[in-house]
This record gives structure tokens, sequence and C-alpha cells, in this order.
């Protein structure tokens, strides 16, 4: 007999065995397809002041995140549980060390949904002007409209994923076609022409050049690892997650090289040095003054796409923690359309005050830095599961183990330290939220022990 309160919760319901690669690659590429592609050309381009440079950064970046994903792939194929990295430190390092990680891999969540609400509210504002003063309204009502989505189950969420994720990709290809197709500022040069240095650096200068452009490069290829959240809850794991992961991944690098051989055949070099949102100005070549709308409802769609990418992966990650006693109890509750309400309703809850007060830049800044300590956990619990568990079943192995292990290591290691050389004040709060997690952990142990008493 199942017995169930008001909100639909279980007592015996949960989580869904449902989705398949169609809903890994959405999830990928939802994940990873945002605000970063549509500003970060221009950052990049003004960096290395070369067409050829520029494409070899972004080729270098989806290069890192498919090495990265194989790697993940492995540990979500052979430890098939919902909950990402969490998961992963907890299974190699014990509960203190996979605490840490989800603690890390959550805390950015709120803040992310609080920026990401705020900025879809000022984007539908500059559609309608007489939507201004109302920013913050918009952005409760997304947050909490794509909340009473997922609210309803799995097949819901999953389905709205899969939707925002086709039209932010076909938007994209639309947009790649029209630039090639209506041609660009010189649309009669060679390549050798519209990729043409506008600066000459020395041999040193242009691998620091190199690094900073790859810090920006790898934040736009950043969600390569989404579906690993949902393992599962996939129908078969074991096949499809390394499939949807990897396809994913090259769906969006695929987009990512011709997006910026798009921008280079539109606009000169040194205009898009000199851009902030170079997508804009591309599309202002083509279709004049619509173009600048049209990046606005592309920005939109691939928001909102974000946004329930996270609200899906976010609670999921309360829900491990709490399912393996890291955490209180309660929030393992799962619904009967396989959603952990609880999870939910905290991480919306957590965003929430952040949307109406407005102050969440300093906690987005210090998850920044969290986020690339969240990939060296999963590829050091890699490591050690080989050595501490050779004989655990290993569905997909990481190509090229382990030196493709190790590059995206040292990669990622490098990223860090370049982080904290620019930001070293942030990145003593990201120390101080690293350090909170060992008091915090053993307060709910304590607590977890009271309560079962």
């Amino acid at each position: 007999m199942q017995i169930s309160d008001r909100t639909g919760v279980q007592n015996d319901a949960k989580l869904l065995k449902i989705l398949g690669v169609t809903f890994g690659i959405a999830i990928t590429v939802g994940g990873m397809i945002g605000l970063g592609i549509l500003r970060t050309p221009g950052t990049v381009a003004a960096q290395l002041g070369s067409g050829w440079l520029v494409m070899a950064a972004w080729v270098v970046g989806g290069i890192y995140a498919l090495f990265g994903v194989v790697q993940v792939a492995e540990l979500a194929t052979s430890i098939p549980k919902t909950g990402g990295p969490y998961i992963y430190a907890e299974r190699a390092f014990g509960s203190y060390a996979g605490f840490a990680v989800g603690w890390m891999d959550w805390i950015g969540y709120p803040a992310g949904f609080a920026l990401t609400a705020i900025t879809i509210g000022e984007y539908f504002a500059l559609l309608l002007p007489d939507l201004s003063p109302y920013v913050k309204v918009i952005a409760l009502s997304v947050l909490l409209l794509l909340g009473i989505l997922n609210w309803f189950g799995l097949k819901v969420g999953s389905k709205l994923q899969e939707v925002t994720s086709f039209l932010k990709a076909l938007v994209f290809l639309l947009l790649i076609a029209a630039c090639f197709l209506i041609g660009g500022a010189n649309p009669s040069a060679d390549l050798e022409t519209r990729t043409a240095p506008i600066t000459t650096l020395s041999p040193m200068a242009t691998l620091g050049a190199m690094v900073l452009a790859l810090q920006g490069v790898i934040f736009a290829y950043d969600g390569w690892y989404a579906a690993a959240y949902f393992s599962e809850e996939n129908k078969e794991p074991s096949k499809s997650l390394p499939r949807a992961m990897i396809a994913g991944v090259l769906s969006v690098m695929a987009i990512y090289l011709l997006f910026n051989l798009a921008l280079l055949y539109v606009l000169p070099l040194e205009k898009l040095g000199a851009s902030t949102l170079a997508a804009a100005d591309a599309a202002t070549v083509i279709f004049g003054e619509y173009g600048s709308e049209l990046i606005t409802v592309l920005a939109i769609i691939s928001l909102l796409s974000i946004m329930n990418c996270n609200l899906l992966t976010g609670p999921r990650v309360l829900f491990a923690m709490a399912r393996d006693g890291s955490l209180f109890s309660k929030a393992a509750s799962v619904n009967s359309g396989g959603t952990p309400v609880i999870g939910l309703a905290i991480t919306i809850g957590s965003a929430l005050p952040l949307i109406l007060i407005g102050t969440f830049e300093r906690l987005l800044a210090v998850s920044a830095f969290l986020f690339i300590g969240i990939y060296l956990s999963a590829f050091v619990s890699l490591i050690k599961l080989r050595w501490s568990e050779p004989n655990l079943a290993r569905p997909f192995k990481a190509w090229g183990y382990p030196w493709t292990t190790l590059i995206v290591m040292v990669g990622s290691a490098a990223f860090l330290v370049g982080a904290v050389m620019n930001d070293s004040e942030n990145s003593i709060y990201a120390l101080g939220v690293i350090v909170l997690s060992y008091p915090l952990f053993l307060l709910v142990r304590r607590l977890s022990r009271i309560a079962a008493i």
C-alpha cells in the first residue's frame, strides 16, 4: 500500500527509469550552450588576434570537453547511480569527500538560478521595454513556472529539456547558415585573408594569450557532464549514456566551430575582437535592426534550457546525498513522477531570496572556482577506483586511459591556478566554502544520529 502526502510524495516512490539517448544528448547540449558562446568569441579574438588561433582555441576546448566526458562516462556506467560527481567521490574516498564534493557542486545552483532568471527578465525587457520595471517579477515567475513543471515529474522535465535544447541548436544552426548564405563584411575575401592576424605576438606571448583565451573557452564548454547525473534513471546506461554524452559534446563542438567560422566570415577580425556580444553584431550585419532582437530571443531560449537543465540536476545532488545519509533523509523523498521534490523545493527556495535581494554575484564568482574542483574530483576518483576496485564492472572504459585522464587533470589544475592568480579574493572565499564543508558534515551526521534515536 502506498501512503502519500498532499505533495504527491510517496513513501515507496522511486526514481523512474525512463531516459534514453535523446534525453542524454538534450541535457548535454542544453547544459553547454548558453551565454558563454554568445559573449566569449569576441574576448577570445581580442586575446589571440588571429583567426587561426581563435579556431585552434575552440578545437582545444572541444577536445578537453571530449576527453573529460569519456572519463565521466566510465564512472557513470560503472556506478550507475543518480547524483553525479558526489557519487564517485563518495565511492572512491569515503563519506566526507563525497559530502565536500556534493556541497561544492550544489552551492552554485541557487546563485546560478538567480543570475539566469534575472538575465531572462532583462532580455524580456529588451524585447518589450514596458516590462522594464518588472524584471524581478519575470525572474521569479520563470523560476517558479519551470519549478512547477519539473514538480510534475521527470517525463515533463525531460520533454521540456529535449524541446528547448532542440530549439536552441536549431536557431544556432539557422544563424550560422544565414551568415554563410547571406554573406559577410567581405564575402569575396578568401579564408586566408579573413583569418589573417591583426597582431603579431612572440611565441611566449602567444602561449600566454592562448592560456587566457582557453579559460573563457572552457567556461563556454562547461556542462558536458550533465547526463551523468541521471545514470540511474537511464533505461540502458551501459550503452546509451556513453553514446549520448559523446554525441552531445561532439554536437556542441561542431556548433561552436561553425559559429566561430561564421563570425569570422561576417565580421572583420578586428571588429570581432572589439565586440562584447559578437553574435548580436553579426546578426545586425545580416538582418539589420532585427538582428539584436533575434539574438535576444536566442539568448532567452538558451537560458531557459540551461535553467531547466539545472532544475533537473541540482535537486538530484541533494537526493543522492540524503539517500546515502550525508543529508537529512527527507531530502531523498521522490514523488510519483520521479522528481526529488524536497531537493527541488530546497534548491528553488534558496534561489528566490537571492533574486529578491539581488546579491548573488559573490556566490556566483565563488562557484566558478568550485566547478573546476568538481571536474578534478571526478578525474581523481576515476584513477582511485581503477586502482582500488580493478574488478568493478566497466561497460565503458575511458579512451586513452591514463593519458587522457592526466591531460584533463593537468588542464583543470592549470585553469584553477590561472583563476586563482586572476582573482585571488574570490579564490579565498572558495577555499572558505570548502573548509566550511567539514563542520557542516559533522553537524549533519550529529543531527542524523539524533533524528534516528
